[in-house]
This record gives structure tokens, sequence and C-alpha cells, in this order.
């Protein structure tokens, strides 16, 4: 009884203890995610929590993202996950984004998951037109796409339509044209085609390096309104805050990058900016609502921390992830030569065994034919055999039948003594005879030259014959293979070292291995800037190329924009925009704002 009575006790200890859970969906740029979530985590607890699953460790990068009546919002981490004001109906959903974005991404992001999850995002962002990206352009990054998708071109097995269901350039871009996706198509393949040899990490760094420069990258826009009430455009970006006019989300105004800025702070629907110069006036903006204030300040916050974060040395956990990339870019880099030692090696070795599969046909189409041949020559010799046969006996028949004539002629002779009309008659049958045993011995000489004749082509047939089976014998008894080298041929010996055993693989890493692949990247690094320049070239090129099929009626406000600023001789990068933009005073800009 007092068994029960504790076991009882211990199960409603359990069931207390037990803590309430919620579930939280979590939806990332390719794949969702479910957790159970406790009822006091905060939001810290779930944002690490779906970092350890991606295995992410950039997360200052990233951040959870949910919607507040039409309005975006992230995630606090000091606040619990159920406090915030989400949807209570089971499961939450939250999307995990990036929130800040790097100034350059080849230098700053570091693990492959950051820039796989950077990549996706952007992609979208510029094929849902959230980024403006000229045509041109589209073309190149939707190149980089498919190489990051399908790997290196092979016209074998990437034929025409292979890109027919995919999603790869914004529909502005598609419509500004009167070109079909055939022909959109063909301009994407053939700069596919110039990618290959890269990886799909490296493909996605290279989108990610032509995406960073266009000018509405990476920028959050907000409405707001000058001490004049003038409606514009507040964009916040990794470099600093941007005023735009707002009809065109393309080149700002004015700019305050975020070294120039000492304070950001916000009393209801007031924003104030304190510059870093005391000596000029703080200006200030409205927004339309709290919550927009909120979010602009939680990204003016994050922007300016990794605006000085990137400006100071690494720390020992960035240090420690810079090193871990460069031993994996290593290994891959080390893997990849392998790979395409052994992909050389195995295309040398099927256009080997095409060549002897070819050759063996050849032989055997050789056998065949010389095998007929014989053929035909042993039917031919029987045939001139058989005929020759025939022409001797009509010979002898012949011959014989000569001979019979002339013992009638004899005969004939002997009784024409007779009377003289038998002796006449006897000489006109004498005559004839004679006639007839002339023509019988005439035919009689050209039926033995005629078998002559047979018996010199029975005897050529029969040469023929014995030459055909010798051919064949030969043709026969040649050896297919030609002998191959047991060994393959040795590595260089600057190569690293790596012994194959089974189909396991190991390395040996060496100082010379590290230093020759320090000389191939600074080679690279030259090798880019040239291609950059061939590159211009190219998007100049398809541009005109387009040009003519180009149908002016359908531009968008910022197709006419963009145009306009590069006929002015604009397009550059866009930092070199924004660096033009804050040669003037800090005070003359504040001045600026305030008069607009």
């Amino acid at each position: 009884m007092a068994g029960a009575i504790a076991s009882r006790m211990s199960f409603s200890s359990l069931k207390r203890k037990q803590p309430k859970t919620f579930t939280v969906r979590i939806v990332t740029m390719d794949a969702e995610m479910e957790f159970n979530c406790e009822m006091k985590w905060k939001g810290k607890d779930l944002f690490d929590l779906v970092c350890r699953t991606l295995g992410l460790r950039e997360t200052w990068f990233f951040g959870l993202q949910y919607t507040i009546k039409d309005t975006v919002a992230w995630l606090k981490m000091d606040k619990k996950v159920l406090d915030h004001d989400v949807s209570k109906e089971e499961p939450v959903t939250f999307h995990f984004l990036a929130k800040f974005y790097p100034e350059n991404a080849e230098e700053e992001l570091v693990q492959e998951i950051t820039q796989h999850l950077f990549f996706l995002q952007v992609k979208k962002q510029i094929l849902d037109e959230k980024i403006y990206c000229p045509p041109e352009a589209s073309v190149l990054l939707a190149s980089y796409a498919v190489q990051a998708k399908y790997g290196d071109y092979d016209p074998s097995v990437h034929k025409r339509g292979f890109l027919a269901q995919e999603e790869l350039l914004p529909k502005r871009v598609i419509n500004l044209y009167q070109m079909t996706p055939e022909m959109w198509e063909e301009r994407i393949t053939a700069w596919y085609a110039e990618h290959r040899g890269r990886a799909r990490d490296e493909a996605e760094m290279e989108y990610l390096k032509i995406a960073q420069d266009l000018e509405m990258y990476g920028v959050n826009y907000f409405t707001i309104r000058n001490k004049k009430g003038t409606e514009l455009l507040l964009g916040v970006d990794a470099l600093g805050l941007h005023i735009y006019d707002p009809e065109n989300r393309l080149t700002p105004k004015i700019s305050f990058p975020w070294n120039e800025i000492r304070n950001i702070s916000y009393s209801d629907k007031e924003f104030t900016i304190k510059p870093l110069d005391k000596k000029i006036d703080v200006f200030k903006f409205n927004s339309s609502k709290l919550r927009v204030n909120k979010l602009i300040l939680q990204l003016c916050i994050g922007n300016h921390d990794l605006f000085m974060r990137r400006r100071k040395a690494d720390s020992l956990e960035v240090q420690q992830m810079k090193a871990q990339a460069r031993e994996e870019k290593a290994r891959k880099q080390m893997e990849r030569q392998r790979l395409a030692r052994e992909k050389q090696m195995r295309e040398e070795a099927e256009r080997t065994r095409d060549e002897l599969e070819r050759r063996l046909l050849q032989m055997k189409e050789e056998a065949t034919m010389a095998n007929e041949a014989l053929m035909r020559s042993e039917e031919t010799a029987d045939l001139l055999a058989e005929k020759a046969q025939i022409t001797e006996e009509e010979a002898k028949l012949l011959a014989q039948k000569a001979a019979e004539a002339e013992q009638e002629m004899q005969r004939v002779k002997a009784t024409a003594i007779r009377t003289e009309e038998e002796k006449r008659l006897m000489e006109q049958k004498v005559l004839e005879a004679e006639v007839l045993a002339l023509k019988m011995a005439e035919e009689s000489e050209r039926r033995a030259k005629e078998a002559d004749q047979l018996k010199q082509d029975l005897q050529e047939a029969r040469e023929a014959e014995r030459r055909a089976k010798q051919r064949l014998l030969e043709i026969t008894t040649k050896p297919t293979y030609p002998p191959m080298n047991p060994l393959p041929p040795p590595l260089p010996p600057d190569m690293a070292s790596f012994n194959l055993i089974g189909d396991s693989l190991s390395f040996d890493f060496k100082d010379t291995d590290m230093k020759r692949l320090s000389m191939e990247i600074e080679k690279e690094k030259v090798e880019y800037m040239e291609k950059s320049k061939h590159l211009q070239e190219q998007l100049n090129e398809l541009k005109t190329e387009i040009e003519a099929l180009r149908l002016k009626e359908r531009e968008t406000a910022l197709d006419v924009l963009h145009n306009e600023d590069a006929d002015r001789g604009g397009g550059g990068s866009k930092q070199n925009t924004i660096k033009k933009l804050t040669l003037q005073s800090a005070k003359s800009r504040v001045a600026f704002f305030e008069e607009l």
C-alpha cells in the first residue's frame, strides 16, 4: 500500500516538473524546421538552437523575422518568445534571414553555410525585384546561379531546353525585350560555359561579389519626413544612412557614413541623429509608426556595431574560423585537383577504349569483307572449273565429229568412180564435207582456246582464293589491344603527396603545398582583375546586342533612372557612389537634408 502511494507521488512530481512547450516552425531560404520550445525560452534560446542545427557560427548577420500588421519585425534576444506580438496559434512561424549585410562578402563571409544562405536570399530579392538589377548583369548572375546548381557545363547533358523550368531572370527583364525563352537560355548558357572548374561555393561567391555592387543591395527603406514635411526615403545599410527621393531608390541625395554618427535616438515618431562633430547641429526626421522607429533603431545599432567591428582586429573566434576556412579551402582545392586528374585519366582511358573499340569494329568489318570475298572467289572458281570441263567435253565432241566427217569423206571418195553423176554428186558432197570439216576444225580450235583461257582464269581464281585466306589469317591473328602501361605516369614532384588505398584517401599537407597554394591565390587575384575587364566588355557587348530588341514602352521608372545614370557616366561600384556623396562637409549635408 505504501509502495503504491509512493509510486503515485513520484509520477505526480515528474508530471509537475515536465516543462510546458509550444511548437515553432523556422523557415530558412531552402528548408523548414520545427522545434518544441519551452514557454520560458527567450529569443536567444530559440535563435541559438536554430544556429546550432544549421551549423552556423557567423550568427551576427542573421535574425528571426516575423510580420506584424504588414510590418516586419525581428525577434529580440533578451525577450521571451511568446511575449512578442506573434500569433499564438501553433506552430508559431519565424523566418531565419540575414538581418545585416557585409560590406565585402568575400572578406567577411567565412563559412560556406553563411555564403549559401546569403546567396539564396540575395538571389530571391533580385528575382522578386526588391533589388534592381540591369538586364545584362541579370544574365551574368543567372549564369553563376546555373553553375552553382548544375556544376560544369557539359553539352551532352545540358542540352537545349534544360533551363526551361528554371526561374533565373526577373520578370521585368524578360518583359523588357522581344526575346524568346530559348534566346535567353542561349545567352545564359554562353556565359555558363565559361565558368568551368568553379565549385558551388565559388560560383555563389562570384554571384555575391557582383550583386553587392547593385545600388539597392542590402538597403532597408523607410518613409520619413524632414522638418519641412517633405516626404523622403531613409535607407539603412552596412555603410550608413542615406536619404533618397521617393521616386529614386537607386541613387541617394545625401549620405551619412557610420563613422560620422555619434548617437541615434527616437521619441515617439521623431528620430534624432547626433553627428560625431559636436559643433554640427542634430538633424531630425519623423516616421509614420512607432513600430517602424523601433525597427530603424535596431538596424542602425546592428549595422553601426558591425561597421566598427570590421575596422578592428578580428576576434579570436573569427580568426579561428578564418584559419579553418583557409585549411578547408586548401583541402578542397587539392581534392578538386585530384578529381581533375582522375577525370582526365578517366577521359583518356575512355578515349583509348573508344579508339580500340573503333579499331576492333573496323577489323571485324575487314574480316567480314575478306570472308565474303573468299566465298565469292570460291564460287567463281567452281563456276569456272565447271565451265572449263563443259568446254573441254564440247571440244572433244567436235573433234570426234570432225574425225567422223573425214572418214565419211574418204568413203565417198572411194565410191566416186561409179558414175559421173555420182562423181559430181560426190564432189559436191566432198566439197560440203570439206567446208563442214573446216568449220568443225575452226570451232574445235576456238573451243580449245576457250578451254585454255578458262583453265587460266581458274588458276587465277584459285590464286585469289589463296591470297584471301592468307589475308583472313593475318586479320584474325593480329593483336586486338595495344599493350597498356601497367602503371599510371608518376605525379610531378611539386604536387602534394597522397596515398590511395581502396576507397580511402589520406592527405599529407606540406609547407610547400601551402606556399604553392598562396602563390596560386595571388595569381588568381591578378587573373580576376584581368577577367573583370573582360567581363565588363562582355556585359557591354551583350547590352549592345540585345538593345535592338528592347521595348522602350515597357521600361520601368527604375530602368529609366538607371539608364540616365549610365549616360551621365555613373554605374560604378556602390561604395564609390557613397564616397562621392560624402565629400561635402557633414554640416552642409545636414543643411541640405533640412532644406529638401
